[in-house]
C-alpha cells in the first residue's frame, strides 16, 4: 500500500510541529524545510487546521502550531481521513467493471490486509513519532543550512 502525498505530508508536518516547541514555523518555512510545493503544503494545513490538529496564525507573529488534539492524534485514524474510506482497488470502476467482481476473493483479502495495517498504526500517535531519535533529527532539518524554518 502507498499513502496519497497529502497523507506523507500530513503526518511529516505534524511531526515537525510536534518538536517546534517554542517557535511558529509558517506554512512557507515548513514546506520549504519539506522540499514540498507551497501550494500543496497549504492545502494540507487547511486540513489539519479544519481537523482541530494545528492551530494557524496569519500576520506578524502568526505560524503554526500542534494542538493538544494533534499531539495525542492516532496516526491510524490520520491516515484513514487522509486516504478515505475507498477499496485498495476498484472493482468497479472505469468502463468496464472486473468480471470477477461477482466471486473474486481479492478484495475482500486486500480490505482485511488495509485493514490491519490502519490497526497496527491506530495505538501510535504524533507525539510517539517524535521520540529519538526522531525528534531531534527533525530539529536539525528544520534548522540546516540555508533552511527559512523556525
Amino acid at each position: 500500500m502507498r499513502l496519497l502525498r497529502s497523507t506523507d505530508l500530513a503526518l511529516r508536518l505534524l511531526m515537525r510541529l510536534a518538536v517546534a516547541e517554542g517557535t511558529t514555523p509558517t506554512t512557507r518555512e515548513v514546506a520549504g524545510d519539506m522540499d514540498v510545493p507551497y501550494t500543496h503544503a497549504a492545502k494540507v494545513v487547511a486540513e489539519l487546521q479544519h481537523l482541530g490538529l494545528v492551530d494557524a496564525r496569519r500576520g506578524r507573529g502568526g505560524g503554526l502550531t500542534l494542538t493538544e488534539r494533534g499531539r495525542t492524534a492516532s496516526v491510524g485514524a490520520l491516515v484513514r481521513t487522509f486516504e478515505g474510506e475507498g477499496d485498495v482497488v476498484d472493482c468497479e470502476g472505469g468502463d468496464r467493471p472486473c468480471p470477477l467482481s461477482s466471486a473474486c476473493r481479492l478484495r475482500g483479502a486486500l480490505r482485511r490486509a488495509q485493514e490491519a495495517f490502519y490497526a497496527a498504526l491506530d495505538p501510535v500517535t504524533v507525539a510517539d513519532m517524535v521520540v529519538e531519535p526522531t525528534g531531534p533529527l527533525l530539529l536539525g532539518i528544520s534548522r540546516r543550512p540555508g533552511a527559512s524554518g523556525g
